[in-house]
């Protein structure tokens, strides 16, 4: 109810906030006139693997979106007759069965890729999920997606570490911060200029103590031996059932503030976290004021899921109504676009030249 009533004596400052930055992204280089926003974290398939055309998808689009990191889930849901019948579930709250790694996503997100246009690929940057990063042969995965489709992806991820419900059901697993197959995947994607898109909860679900999340430290660790991999940490920690640690607005402003994690990034994504940013108008200016301080280090993403349209792919850029009107233009414009294209550009001149100097 918070949530609604403060969002709709916020549509009016929205409406204001999208005029501004529909002018303040004009001139962002390369994105032409119109785009509002580049998504730095879309699924175009779920759990089971399923999702719209590539095509039908660049309708939802339109011409407000300018580009998207394109990947699948990596996670295929088990259909278990024992556990299911004949209900076949499709997403993992859905029925108590494991999920496993689901290598052949990469190549279908390849070919989804090659059969675009030149220009329409233009507006994708394909990232590579179908790997274990438990396991010590994933940097394999990695360099062989690449000599397979060369000139296709740009980054990997968004991969999965610490989430609720979501980690005690994959099999092989759970992933671990301190399994050093982990260190070597980050590493190999430092070597070759690959952005890394990560989840990790910052705390387990449910905490009684979000004074001291489980997962904080193992993560800023982890961030501190790749400082040359360039990290984007997924929904700023928080999960469905994660929710912000307390201060946690100063948790983000130390590592923010601290030249060990110059190469940390973080997304803001997701609906289902949203409700925590825009719960009152107090959460809003905490995280406006936030970015505000750092507009160089924040993306964001829808973390649509499979959508069938517009409006539901657009739903968490709508969630964020007031967030967007409380930051400065300048800080929305990077948030929505600038720092998209700065990381994105780069990746792709680093992997590029990496194959051509790696791959025959």
């Amino acid at each position: 109810m918070i949530i609604k009533k403060y969002l709709s004596r916020a549509a009016c400052g929205a409406a204001a906030a999208s005029a501004l930055l529909a002018a303040s992204v004009a001139a962002q280089p390369g994105d032409g006139a119109g785009v509002a926003l580049n998504d730095v974290h879309f699924h175009l398939t779920n759990y089971v693997q399923r999702g719209p055309d590539i095509h039908d998808f660049l309708k939802m689009m339109g011409d407000s979106v300018g580009r998207v990191a394109l990947f699948a889930i990596p996670l295929q849901q088990e259909w278990r007759a024992d556990i299911n019948g004949d209900r076949g579930p499709t997403y993992y709250l859905q029925t108590d069965a494991p999920l496993y790694y689901y290598s052949f996503t990469d190549a279908f997100i390849a070919m989804q890729y090659r059969s675009l246009t030149p220009a329409q690929r233009a507006r994708f940057d394909p990232m590579i999920t179908g790997f274990n990063p438990a396991d010590l042969y994933a940097p394999d995965h990695i360099r062989r997606v690449l000599a397979t489709f060369p000139g296709v992806f740009t980054g990997i991820g968004e991969f999965t570490i610490h989430k609720e419900f979501v980690s005690d059901k994959a099999d092989p697993g759970p992933a671990s911060l301190l399994n050093p197959a982990l260190d070597s995947v980050l590493a190999t994607a430092g070597d070759i200029g690959l952005v890394v898109l990560i989840h990790n909860d910052m705390d387990v679900p449910f905490a009684a103590d979000t004074a001291h999340p489980a997962y904080l430290d193992d993560m800023k660790a982890l961030v501190r031996r790749h400082p040359e991999t360039t990290i984007i940490w997924a929904h700023t920690g928080v999960g469905r059932v994660v929710r912000p640690v307390q201060n946690h607005a100063k948790v983000l402003e130390a590592m923010l503030s601290d030249p060990a994690y110059k190469n940390l990034y973080f997304d803001i994504s997701w609906d289902v976290v949203a409700k925590y940013f825009v719960s009152t108008p107090e959460t809003v200016q905490a995280a406006a004021a936030l970015i505000n301080r750092h507009p160089d280090r924040f993306l964001f993403g829808t973390d649509a899921l499979a959508p069938r349209n517009a409006a539901a792919y657009l739903t968490t850029d709508n969630l964020y109504a007031p967030l967007w009107a409380a930051l400065s233009p300048d800080a929305r414009a990077k948030v929505r676009v600038g720092n998209y294209e700065r990381l994105f550009d780069t990746a792709r001149r680093k992997v590029r030249a990496w194959e051509a100097a790696h791959l025959k």
